[in-house]
């Protein structure tokens, strides 16, 4: 009977949403396929794109409305912030990190369902409260369902995951229409906090690693050498690139991590600044189609939804880039619909699923309103 009442709604496709999200997965493919002399990513790659695909599809019928009646929400939450505990037992380590279930070839990640349940989460709690919004609890309280997966994926460690989890916090807080006033206050003690922490804990060592972290093209031989490998593919790309299979930094291995961390990097690489417009202009199409459909949700739920899920996008989006052009640090966040990778593909595909159900739910509440005004109720 749940699954009846959770998928209740008739199938309706978004297409600009899915070609576009499509059409990098497309790309990501290619690079792929490119550099692999055995094809396995882009044999598991496509074989996770279609998974996603039915994953997008049953989002589609998702019934949102019940989301927000019952607590669904909560216990999905519960639910995966275990998922993080119980990896510290049995969790596969993969660069340095305890993050993922692996079961033979494939392994999924809870981080990225926790990145869409909280966005979830958030959505219900601040569309519940936005007469009372201003209240500084409410900051308190948001803050607490984002710092029990932050720390928990901190500690795998996973700094990437961890600081989309507290972008994604950040970004609802500030669509949601909370006090500017107390949220600055909350950033002014957490200043405070880590400049003695910096000044009278943290001995030197720890100091020159955060530093090496944060700027790491000043030691490219050592922290630094994916960073500057990554640079050196991009900028080789020039114009038009080198050419699908040529790209030197990804095929002679000085790239490492070409088909997840830095597939950026190989892409620009092969096609150059000409494809990496094209790349910018496909994530602005979703970006853009993503707001539009929250700006006609239904209520403030669906319209906090979606900029939730703007704000995964375009914060994953920006940290990667970022990452592979040296100007932040790398720490292992992937790019929508393109890196490797089975569960950030279909917790993408989902949220846009999700979001075209709830398009389909604002559409309909839409003409319901018309029919009673004509109807004079």
């Amino acid at each position: 009977m749940l699954i009846r009442e959770v998928f209740s709604r008739k199938a309706s496709i978004d297409w600009v949403l899915l070609l576009a999200s499509s059409a990098i997965v497309f790309f990501g493919l290619v690079t792929m396929n490119a550099f692999t002399g055995d094809n396995l990513f882009f044999e598991k790659q496509l074989i996770s794109f279609g998974v996603a695909i039915v994953a997008f599809f049953l989002a589609t019928r998702v019934d949102t409305d019940m989301l927000k009646r019952t607590n669904v929400l909560v216990t999905l939450f519960i639910i995966v912030s275990t998922l993080l505990l119980v990896l510290f037992a049995v969790g596969h380590t993969a660069k340095g990190a305890q993050s993922w279930f692996k079961i033979g070839l494939f392994a999924f990640q809870p981080a990225d369902a926790m990145k869409l349940l909280l966005v979830l989460i958030l959505a219900k709690y601040f569309s519940r409260r936005h007469v009372e919004i201003a209240n500084f609890r409410h900051i308190m309280v948001s803050g607490i369902y984002a710092l029990i997966p932050f720390v928990l994926v901190l500690l795998q460690p996973d700094f990437g995951s961890a600081m989309i989890i507290f972008f994604i916090w950040f970004g609802m807080i500030l669509v949601s229409g909370v006090s500017k006033k107390h949220l600055a206050f909350v950033f002014l003690v957490g200043a405070i906090v880590f400049a003695g922490l910096w000044m009278e804990v943290f001995k030197p060592y720890q100091k020159a690693r955060i530093l090496t972290f944060v700027h790491p093209m000043s030691d490219i031989r050592g922290s630094g050498y994916n960073a500057y490998q990554s640079t050196i593919a991009v900028g080789s790309g020039q114009i038009t690139g080198k050419g699908v299979g040529y790209g030197t930094q990804s095929h002679l291995r000085f790239l490492p991590e070409y088909q997840t961390d830095f597939i950026f990097s190989a892409f620009a690489e092969e096609w150059g600044f000409v494809g990496v417009l094209i790349l910018f202009g496909l994530f602005a199409v979703i970006v853009g189609r993503i707001l539009m459909i929250a700006l006609v949700g239904a209520t403030n739920f669906e319209m906090l939804y979606g900029a939730g899920v703007a704000v995964y996008i375009i914060s994953h989006f920006v940290v990667n880039i970022g990452m592979t052009i040296g100007l932040l640090p790398v720490t292992g966040v992937t790019v929508p619909f393109m890196s490797f990778g089975g569960s950030h593909l279909l917790i993408e595909f989902v949220a846009l699923g999700l979001l075209v159900s709830m398009k389909k739910s604002a559409r309909t509440t839409h003409r319901s309103a018309l029919s009673n005004e004509f109807l004079g109720v």
